[in-house]
């Protein structure tokens, strides 16, 4: 794993909690439901009715892949945590906070695939932001979640202790990149791919920090909170903009078509998939429901979308 100049605060600060690599395995799931996606996406709206002949001769429409696609990974899902039940009960309480912010991550990654570099650079109206500075605002605000939650767990205080730090020392933030320009810089597919750099490499850093450490005292906003408490703020702070994304696109007039709707509902039934092993120490025997359902829903989306072209 290579370490980049902005990575240094975040290493430096968890030096001794076990590293979670985020497994090949799931990699390989991530990259076939993704291209799944690319597939939907190609299908034109008016060719959803057409029929597809699921299972050798069924006429059910061109549509319904999308919906046995999420099926499929809805049935990974249950079979991930069967597969982690009695492991559960050993997790650390760590990686179940952070689990959640992957299925938010997926669902806004549902949301920005059908769009394009135009797109996230139109200006709405009044004084919003595009849709690139709030993925720039999501990336930087990540990257503080856990590059901050780092600094504030390896330094133990009680949130009630009036010595609590007021904030983290300036030093620490100055190789981080900026918000307005780096993290927002590049094409929409760099952006995704930023947000996934970013948010796994919290999770592989702080998945496994001891329970105890969920109490020591942070700030917030200012305000005195815990550890917990941040890690807690990662998925909610990606659906919230999630929201605002949805309120800008509305801004701008762009009304979801029927296929970007669906490969939303793919990539949220993904992560919900990709939530029960998300920061876990799993084995190949929790993931590999997961390539499983990849692969099936891959499959009924790359057939339907032949049957569209018929």
């Amino acid at each position: 794993m290579s370490i980049d100049a902005g990575d240094l605060p975040l290493f430096e600060h968890t030096r001794d909690i076990e590293r979670r690599p985020i497994p090949d395995a799931l990699r390989r799931a991530r990259s076939q439901i993704l291209a799944a996606v690319d597939d939907l996406l190609a299908i034109p709206e008016a060719a959803l009715p057409k029929p597809w002949p699921w299972k050798g001769g069924s006429d059910e429409e061109v549509r319904y892949a999308a919906y046995r696609a999420a099926e499929a990974l809805e049935q990974a899902e249950r079979e991930a945590r069967r597969a982690l039940l009695d492991r559960e009960r050993r997790e650390t309480e760590a990686a179940r906070i952070i689990a959640p912010a992957t299925s938010a991550r997926w669902d806004l990654h549902g949301l920005l695939a059908p769009l394009d570099d135009a797109t996230i650079d139109a200006d709405p109206p009044g004084e919003e932001w595009s849709i690139r500075i709030v993925l720039g605002h999501v990336i930087s605000g990540q990257r503080a979640y856990g590059w901050g939650s780092a600094w504030w767990q390896s330094h133990p205080h009680d949130a009630a202790d009036p010595h609590l730090p007021t904030q983290i020392p300036d030093p620490f933030w100055l190789t981080l990149p900026d918000e307005a320009t780096a993290e927002a810089a590049g094409t929409l597919r760099e952006l995704r791919a930023r947000l996934d750099h970013v948010l796994d490499r919290s999770t592989e850093r702080l998945a496994a920090m001891p329970d105890e450490r969920l109490g020591y005292g942070a700030r917030w906003s200012g305000f005195p909170v815990t550890v917990g408490f941040r890690l807690g703020r990662w998925s909610s702070h990606i659906r919230e903009h999630t929201i605002q994304v949805e309120k800008t696109l509305a801004m701008l007039g762009r009304t979801p078509t029927e296929p970007e709707r669906l490969a939303r509902h793919v990539l949220a039934a993904f992560g919900r998939a990709e939530e029960a092993v998300y920061g876990r120490a799993v084995s190949d025997d929790a993931i590999e429901p997961l390539l499983s359902g990849a692969a099936e829903a891959s499959g009924a989306i790359s057939d339907a979308r032949r049957a569209a072209a018929r």
